[in-house]
């Protein structure tokens, strides 16, 4: 198949005017309702994906919708309505002594390429906020999310044509590998790639790529329980970073506990035990969790258990000797995406927050609130772990570029 169709298509798209503010949120505000109004047929797709996957896949929880997935997702389309668009935004005005007037302001990335797996509330999410943001969404979505995927764009052209809008504002390729292969390869179509999905579908983008790419890095989330960690703080954070949604990325892969506060181990795991979460434990963890941690669910942990993005009722758990033996374990096992301490020490933790190198730095705080529409973003386009152009949750701004828009009166330049 000949893709270049879609991409030229794109390109047109975005070279078009820029949309009125008001349009762009109305446009929002009607996808999303429509969202709410055909929240059965959206089930009723998404249905026919689940059938086709294991329940007990990882993937399956990421890929299924319910009445309140959808209707959350349709809040966060609001919210990126109701934010501030940073298009046009100054970023810094300079007057030289030549009589230039120099500033920097923001504008869109252009056409924005984004590569996901089995995760249907991308393809809202991308909408909305490249819409907000004056940048066309190409998509390529996994086979195993295509019917749900085929829905929403549907629900998104249909708004967009009763706006009288092109609906190559948003595109969704098809779900096969020569669409992957031929958008990695959309050189002068695409101006930024975007991977959403397991470490291998980011590998495989990033190795093969023509074009930019922005990584949003696997998740491999740690929690430190420091020697003056709050027990019951400390039971209910590791709790919630764990097992609220097992599947997504900021979910704890594995808890570090200072040695002195093994005796604690077991109250401090009390909630993942009653939630049947499995514990793949070192040495000294084991001991101390042996007698009251059910053994169907608790393991001893191998080397290959540390440095593991579950996605699933499963844990690693750590014990060091010192607060540095917590940072090194966290330095040559974490992805860089979100960690965490429990702490009553004010100096360890401002030393935690500094010296830890990862996306999201929490202090007394679950790792579930990595997420756009929780830091106030509204939504978020994924969450990058590496550290040019952005970094965290990408909401509207790293959606953006800038340009420099220079002003004068006869000058020229003799030297």
């Amino acid at each position: 198949m000949n893709y270049d169709n879609y991409f030229q298509n794109a390109l047109i798209a975005s070279r078009q005017p820029a949309l009125a503010p008001a349009l762009i949120n109305q446009v929002l505000q009607d996808v999303a309702a429509e969202a709410i109004a055909q929240t059965n047929h959206l089930l009723a797709e998404n249905r026919k994906d689940l059938d086709r996957m294991d329940p007990t896949d990882p993937k399956y929880d990421r890929l299924k919708l319910t009445a309140a997935r959808i209707g959350a997702i349709a809040g966060d389309i609001v919210n990126v309505a109701n934010l501030e668009s940073p298009l046009g935004k100054q970023l810094s005005e300079t007057n030289m002594p030549n009589g230039l007037s120099i500033k920097k302001i923001r504008v869109p990335l252009g056409v924005v390429g984004v590569i996901y797996e089995a995760r249907p509330n991308v393809t809202f999410d991308v909408f909305a906020l490249c819409f907000k943001t004056g940048n066309i969404s190409i998509l390529k979505g996994g086979s195993d999310a295509d019917f749900s995927n085929r829905a929403i764009i549907s629900i998104i052209h249909k708004v967009l044509l009763k706006h009288r809008l092109n609906v190559n504002i948003a595109t969704l390729l098809p779900a096969d590998r020569e669409a992957t292969a031929a958008l990695l390869n959309a050189v002068g179509y695409i101006d930024v790639l975007i991977p959403r999905g397991s470490q291998s579908l980011i590998n495989f983008v990033r190795d093969n790529s023509k074009v930019p790419v922005i990584e949003t890095g696997a998740g491999i989330v740690h929690t430190y329980f420091d020697e003056s960690g709050d027990l019951e703080k400390g039971a209910e954070i590791i709790a919630n970073a764990k097992t609220r949604r097992v599947s997504v990325c900021n979910a704890l892969d594995c808890l570090i506990i200072h040695a002195n506060r093994l005796n604690d181990l077991p109250q401090l795991t009390h909630i993942l035990r009653e939630k049947q979460v499995e514990l793949f434990a070192d040495e000294t963890a084991y001991a101390a969790l042996k007698r009251y941690y059910p053994d169907n669910l608790l393991h001893k942990a191998t080397p290959e258990h540390f440095g593991t993005e579950f996605l699933s009722m499963k844990m690693a758990v750590k014990t060091v000797d010192s607060f540095e033996q917590a940072l090194e374990h966290i330095a040559v096992n974490g992805s860089k995406h979100s960690e965490a301490i429990i702490s009553e020490d004010a100096s360890r933790i401002a030393s935690f927050l500094n010296d830890v190198d990862a996306a999201a730095v929490y202090a007394n705080v679950s790792t579930a609130f990595t997420d756009g529409a929780q830091f106030g973003l509204g939504a978020e386009i994924g969450i990058s772990t590496q550290k040019l152009h952005a970094r965290g949750p990408m909401g509207l701004d790293e959606l953006t570029s800038y340009k420099w828009i220079v002003k004068g009166d006869g000058q020229t330049r003799n030297s």
